[in-house]
Formats: C-alpha cells, structure tokens, sequence
C-alpha cells in the first residue's frame, strides 16, 4: 500500500460517518430523479460509473460530443453532440443529469434552455460540477488547456491511458452564474450547495495532500467559507405550466 492509500484510509476513508463526494452526488440524483423515469445523462462518455447507477434508476440515454459514447453499455441509447444544439425531441426526459461536465459548457444560457426544451414540465435536471472559486477551478480557469493536459491526470496519478483532460470554460461554475443562466432558460433553482472532500489532486506529494487537506478542513470549518469549496451540487426544475404564476400570486 502506498502512502496515497494510507492518508486516504487514515484522514477520510475509515472516518466514521465519511460518505465520499460520488456517493453523495448519486443520494442527491436518488432523491430528486424519479424511478422508472426517462433520463438523459450529458457528457455520458464512454462506460463510467455514473451511467451505471442512473440505470439502477430509470431508462438512460447518453448524449455526448465524444463518439465514445457508442461504447457506453449503460444507456439504451447514444446520441452524438455535434455543435450546441441537443438533437433532440421536445420534453421527451423526465430528468437529466451531468457529472462535472458543465464546466466545459461554452455558454451556461444555452445549455440549459437546451435542457429546459428536452425536458417534460416539471423534469429535473441534477449536476456536479467544479466551483471556479476554488484553487483547482481558479487555476484551471487561468492557464491553458496544454497545462491541463501535462498536469491534471499526473497529479490525480490516474493510469497510463487515461484520457485527457477534456478542454474547460467555466462559463456557469459560481452560484451567481448558475442562477442567471437558470433565469434566462426559464428555469427554477431548486437547491446549489457546495462541497469539499478529500483532496483528490494532492496524489503526487504528501506535502501537497496535507496543504489541501488543511484548505478542506478550513472551508468546512464554517458556512461562511463555502464559496470556496471544490464542488457545487445543483439542482434545477422546469416549471410546471401555471406553477410560477400561482406562486406569485399567493405571495
């Protein structure tokens, strides 16, 4: 056992009551996607983990920029992303969701009222992505993607062949941004909380683990430090016809 494994084990993993930062994005999709629902899983990618336990869910189908996709034994079907556009038909997912993949999304605005236009009224879209104010989404979001590429898979020490890092905007990584394009895609903010967990980037030197280690127990110390924490977990809802307006009016 390296010593990547034991600073895991002894400072996360044997916590008690430690719950890793997946197994709390899939409580949240457990919680807000309905069984037996039509999903649409964005940025699906080859077979990953998250496709297989959105099935354990409902009906999933892969949308993706990656031909890769294809290869995706989880969904049911696979749709290649060619441009912005989702090709395909009006309000026909009860859900979807993307794991850290809005942080590659051009515009935020876009994205989303492609997502409020697939989904039935009252559909749910879920997603984990990167908060661009912290260390690991401000560094990212000012040096180029070449840097990327040498550093990002070396410092999380993911196997030979693993593939790149995908390119990054960050153009809807803040709880600010998120609302805004949410409001110009017609769009309800359901909740966005933001979460810190071990550090995954510090693999490649113990002083580096423990530096982020201390950053992790600082921003989780107090709420006022949670806009800096590594991830947001967002969830939004398209209205249901009427909703909003009846809403208004019993305020």
């Amino acid at each position: 056992m390296g010593w990547q494994e034991k600073y895991y084990s002894r400072f996360y993993y044997n916590k008690a009551g430690y719950v890793g930062g997946t197994e709390e994005f899939f409580e949240l999709c457990e919680r807000c996607v309905p069984r037996g629902s039509r999903i649409l899983e964005i940025g699906a990618g080859p077979s990953n983990r998250t496709s297989r336990f959105l099935a354990t869910i409902g009906e999933v189908h892969g949308l993706d920029p990656d031909p890769d996709v294809r290869s995706n034994e989880a969904i049911k079907s696979a749709t290649v992303l060619q441009g912005s556009h989702f090709p395909l038909a009006d309000g026909s997912f009860d859900s979807c969701v993307s794991d850290y993949v809005v942080e590659h999304v051009a515009s935020g605005a876009d994205h989303l009222r492609n997502v409020e236009r697939v989904l039935v009224p009252g559909g749910v879209y879920v997603f984990r992505t990167v908060n661009r104010m912290h260390y690991v989404g401000l560094l990212a979001s000012v040096t180029p993607h070449r840097f990327h590429k040498l550093v990002a898979n070396r410092a999380r020490r993911l196997p030979a062949g693993a593939h790149d890092p995908y390119p990054t905007a960050y153009a809807m990584n803040t709880k600010a941004a998120i609302r805004k394009a949410a409001a110009a895609a017609r769009l309800e903010v359901e909740s966005i909380r933001l979460v810190e967990k071990e550090p995954s980037y510090g693999r490649f030197s113990r002083v580096a683990f423990l530096a982020m280690m201390v950053y992790e127990r600082v921003v989780n110390a107090h709420s006022a430090f949670a806009n800096f924490r590594a991830n947001l977990f967002v969830v939004l809802r398209k209205p249901v016809a009427g909703t909003t307006e009846a809403m208004k009016q019993e305020r």
